[in-house]
């Protein structure tokens, strides 16, 4: 059974940065895509970024292409969200979650939260402006 744990979310001003974490355990092979997906108040959840383990091809969405980077420590079965220039519209529970031999074509399929079936239990974000 895969699970999956979030980790470093917090309370940061406009202009800040964060680093969250997503530890899995569970895998068995390394070949997964992992994304991260956030959902503000009232809103639906979106994508962010995916990265898949096998080769470490990376996924963004527009929104945070230059901002945010995706990256994965297959050793530790980790994967990494790190986030400059927060804005106080990333405010959002973070999720990470998991999809085994997912191969994207685009971001847009990467992004697609129907894509993965594992999911964690989210991390709040919060940008103050």
């Amino acid at each position: 059974e895969v699970q999956l744990v979030e980790s470093g979310g917090g309370l940061v001003q406009a202009g800040g940065s964060l680093r969250l974490s997503c530890a899995a355990s569970g895998f068995t092979g390394d070949d997964y895509a992992i994304g991260w997906f956030r959902q503000a108040p009232g809103k639906e959840r979106e994508g962010v970024s995916c990265i898949r383990t096998a080769d470490g091809s990376t996924y963004y969405a527009d929104s945070v292409k230059g901002r945010f980077t995706i990256s994965a420590d297959n050793a530790k079965r980790t994967v990494y969200l790190q986030m400059h220039s927060l804005k106080p519209e990333d405010t959002a529970v973070y999720y990470c979650a998991a999809e085994a031999r997912f191969r994207p074509r685009d971001s847009r399929h990467a992004l697609r939260q129907w894509e993965y079936d594992d999911w964690g239990q989210g991390t709040q974000v919060t940008v103050s402006s």
